[in-house]
């Protein structure tokens, strides 16, 4: 019952992000907030941070159900994967302002349009920060290699898909033909071994 829960909790919470960062969803809060919709970010951000960590604390006191006994060579594979993608989060935020996209420098985001990010890892994937999740959760998974572990992989691989056709299209609705020419210049989420 308890890994049920848990994947439940992962729809919602996953289901609650694509919705509160939806355009139309920020456009009504904009009108309901008024001059306090300056803060909805900040707001998203502390109640993202905390249901992810409330997720992870439950996943934690769940009695653990092991998939497979942990080996040097899977605990080393998962230490690198979620290395590499701690190295291109990190690095993709380079370009991004933490603050505003944070959201402790309040701004309206609906009328202050940011320039789009084509430099860094931008340049080679549309979606590093979702590739870096991937990796970390491989990784983590192969470190932890339990029920709840799979649990958090899986709910986040049956999301991007979805949340990444969302964030595309607001993507193609802020910056237009800049965005398409963007599209046909850079993949997805794997980068291309060749130009």
């Amino acid at each position: 019952m308890e890994y049920i829960t848990l994947a439940l909790g992962w729809i919602v919470f996953y289901a609650s992000h694509t919705v509160l960062a939806s355009l139309n969803i920020k456009r009504k809060f904009r009108l309901w907030m008024k001059g306090s919709y300056k803060w909805y970010r900040l707001a998203y951000s502390l109640y993202s941070t905390l249901f992810l960590l409330c997720l992870f604390v439950f996943a934690a006191i769940i009695v653990p159900y092991w998939l497979f006994e942990p080996s040097e060579g899977s605990t080393y594979f998962g230490y690198m994967l979620a290395t590499f993608g701690t190295i291109i989060m990190v690095k993709s935020m380079k370009g991004i302002s933490t603050g505003r996209f944070i959201g402790w420098r309040p701004h309206d985001d609906l009328e202050e349009k940011e320039e789009l990010i084509r430099v860094g890892w931008y340049k080679h994937m549309r979606h590093p920060l979702y590739a870096g999740l991937i990796l970390i959760f491989i990784g983590y998974f192969l470190y932890v290699p339990n029920m709840s572990s799979l649990i958090h992989l899986s709910a986040l691989l049956l999301y991007l898909p979805f949340g990444i056709y969302y964030e595309e299209k607001k993507l193609l609705s802020i910056y237009g033909e800049a965005y398409i020419n963007y599209q046909k210049i850079v993949p997805l989420i794997f980068p291309r071994l060749k130009k």
